[in-house]
């Protein structure tokens, strides 16, 4: 699991493929937890969060500002069908 300080930028991203080629798909998600339990969703097409970097692969941005493990997950629908889920730990601010 990869470790960050409170304060970072996490960039977290996704490749979505059909047969080995780039697609992508008709609708994507993506959503974060907290290590609170709050949970956020960016619709791509709708929030400017959720970029597009070329055919299938997009990006988000997350700043932390929590110590703890935060989860994330992509999920497309449609063209390219697949999800994708993984977590993150930061650490706080030392002194």
């Amino acid at each position: 699991m990869a470790i960050y300080d409170v304060g970072d930028l996490v960039t977290c991203s996704a490749t979505f493929a059909v047969n080995d080629t780039p697609t992508d798909p008709t609708v994507l998600t993506f959503s974060f937890k907290t290590p609170a339990g709050t949970t956020t969703t960016y619709t791509y097409g709708t929030d400017a969060a959720l970029v597009r970097d070329s055919a299938g692969a997009f990006h988000v941005d997350v700043p932390v500002d929590a110590e703890g493990v935060w989860h994330y997950r992509f999920a497309g629908t449609g063209a390219a069908t697949a999800a994708e889920e993984r977590r993150f730990y930061t650490r706080g601010r030392n002194a």
